[in-house]
Formats: structure tokens, sequence, C-alpha cells
């Protein structure tokens, strides 16, 4: 082999080295490339498993045709011991109980949300057409009647949460509000509620046993100085769930009776619910701002009772109002897994007349 032949040989060589550098690196940055831009943008598969992981976080639920939102907070669902033996009969026994996941908001229902339910005034703002977990005719949902009386008796409005609210007035709000949002909402049961008072605690506030240090987390008679407050200005528990000791007594979705625990001893009820089949009594929970301390606990239970419309001047008295408790409201959940359509309206539990 001559000179001129191993010179062009070696010419070729290099020539075809380097191309394959070039193909290699080309193919190295459009792996990279690529790689980006499917994290970042994602294809519908990955944006759907994005979606689904991070679905379960705090929320505020924003209500069509207002600048009022209602801020939820994600609760994990698990197994805890709900009652106390060492207490009153009705929270006897302390048994097992398992919980599914489900969000709960933040704060008591204020009269400021409460109010666009009762005003209706923007039913027709704002209606969802999308695809939702509850599609409800908004105008098939009964009105609450306007009081007679200031049914805050003068306590304050903005900010407070609502009282004197009957538990079927409740349970329309969240009616109404699963037909403004698409999103299902409703009372917590027994359980649900005692599981996110706790927070994961077994004493019987969520900061301890001690009632001293119920000053930072709760309005109780101590020192509430007769009134309720702003919802929100005490410590929340672990969940960021606020006033869940004190302040208004809340509703529950379940009848009070105070043998409810008795059949459940030695085993895990799962979800819990005991509906009502009659207007009284049904379950309150957490106490309130006319209540000693010892009402406040997690497991503590009340029934509500006829005496609450004692002074009600209407015949048949107010399916909507109570004029005797200014201590009692509510607060809403939505569960993650959204139930079926006849689950769904069994919630939505019917008016009983209360003559």
């Amino acid at each position: 082999m001559n000179t001129l032949e191993i010179f062009w040989r070696h010419v070729i060589s290099k020539y075809f080295e380097m191309n394959l550098k070039n193909i290699l690196l080309f193919m190295v940055i459009s792996v990279i490339f690529l790689s980006m831009a499917f994290t970042s943008n994602g294809s519908p598969e990955s944006s759907e498993i994005t979606k689904n992981i991070d679905s379960f976080i705090a929320y505020s639920q924003e209500i069509p045709g207002s600048e009022i939102t209602i801020k939820m907070n994600p609760i994990k669902g698990g197994e805890f011991l709900m009652g106390n033996n060492n207490h009153q009969e009705d929270e006897k026994p302390q048994h097992k109980v398992l919980v599914d996941d489900f969000w709960m908001s933040a704060f008591e229902i204020t009269w400021d949300q409460y109010e666009l339910f009762l005003e209706r005034q923007i039913d027709t703002f704002g209606q969802k057409d999308l695809d939702t977990e509850v599609t409800i005719d908004i105008d098939a949902i009964s009105s609450a009647t306007t009081p007679y009386v200031d049914m805050s008796h003068g306590m304050g409005k903005k900010g407070f949460p609502v009282v004197n609210i009957t538990q079927y007035a409740a349970i329309t709000f969240c009616k109404w509000l699963s037909a403004k949002t698409g999103n299902f909402y409703r009372l917590p049961t027994e359980a649900e509620w005692e599981y996110a008072a706790r927070a994961g605690s077994t004493a019987s506030y969520y900061f301890g046993d001690d009632p001293i240090e119920l000053n930072l987390y709760a309005w109780y008679d101590h020192n509430s100085e007769g009134k309720y407050h702003k919802v929100g200005t005490k410590q929340p528990n672990k969940y960021d769930l606020y006033d869940m000791h004190g302040n208004v007594a809340e509703w529950t979705m379940d009848k009070y009776a105070t043998d409810t625990y008795a059949n459940r001893s030695g085993k895990t009820s799962d979800n819990p619910w005991i509906k009502p089949t009659k207007l009284y009594p049904r379950s309150v929970r957490g106490g309130s701002w006319m209540d000693p301390a010892i009402e406040l606990r997690s497991s503590a239970r009340i029934g509500s009772s006829a005496e609450w419309k004692r002074i009600d001047p209407q015949i048949p008295t107010s399916q909507w109002w109570f004029t005797n408790a200014p201590n009692v409201g509510f607060r809403i959940i939505r569960p993650k897994e959204t139930p079926p359509k006849e689950e769904m309206e069994a919630y939505w539990l019917t008016a009983i007349d209360d003559y």
C-alpha cells in the first residue's frame, strides 16, 4: 500500500468516526429532550397519574357566583378507638372504628357562606356543565325560609359561625353546595367527626387531658364572655381543623341514642352511620361557647331536643330554624371516593314536620 492510499484511508476513517460520534450525541440529546418534555408537560397517561397522586390535598372550594370560598383539608382515613370508658354511659364501650379518607372544612360554616344558600340569588351563576361528581337540578332543592328574628342573637355574622339551624337545614345546605359545585358534600358521621377531632390522639382533647390548656384551643363557658366568636381564632389541631372543641357544637348525620355503641364491642365497625328515623334526638358534637370543659371532649355526645324550638311561634314549627340553639352550627365533609348516586340520595334526609 502506497503512501497516498494510507493517507486517504486515514481521512475516510476519521470522517466516519466523527459522524458516528455526532449521531450518538444527537441520539443522547434527543432522549434527554423528550424526557424533559414529558416530565414538564406530560403525556395524557403521566398527567393522569400525577393528578391522581396529588389530588388528595387541601383546597379552597369556590362557590360559583360569589367570591366566597370554603377551605377543605384532607383527612387520611384509618382505624381508631371511638368513645371513652371513663366518662358518660353514652360513650361506652370504647371500640374500634374504621373510616375512609375525606376532606373536612377547616372552619365551621359561617353566616357569610350559609346566607348564599338562604338568599338563593346566585343559583344560576357559574353552573357546572363539565364532568362532575354530582348532577343535581338546583331548582329542585328546597329553599330555607327567612327567619323572622335575628338568629345570630346580635353576636355577629361576618366571619362568625352560623347557628340556630336545624340538621335538615344543614343537610340541605350541603345538597345545594353539591349542586353549585359539582362535588359531593354532606355532614360528617359521628365516627368521622370524632376521628377528625382526635387527630390521632387518644386523650380527652386532641392536645391532651388537661382542660387548663383549652384556653389555647377553644371558646367555652370559661373564656367566651357569653357569646360565640369568629371562626379560626384559636389554635387548630394537627389536621389544621379549627374549633373542633367549642365555639359552636356541630351537627353530625347520626341519630342519637345512649346505647349506640352497645353492639360494637369486640369488633371493628366500618364507617358506621346510624340513620335517623325520627326528628329527635340527633347527634351533636364538640361542645360550645356555652358549655363547660367536660362537654368539649372528643368523645362527648349530646342529642338534639324539641326544647330548642320552645319559643317558635310558627305552627307547625320551622323545619329550618331553632330559636333556642344559639350554640349549634355545623361543618361539612367531602368523601375522597364519591359514593354511587343511591348512596348520595340516602344522605339527603327528608324533612319531618315538627308539630
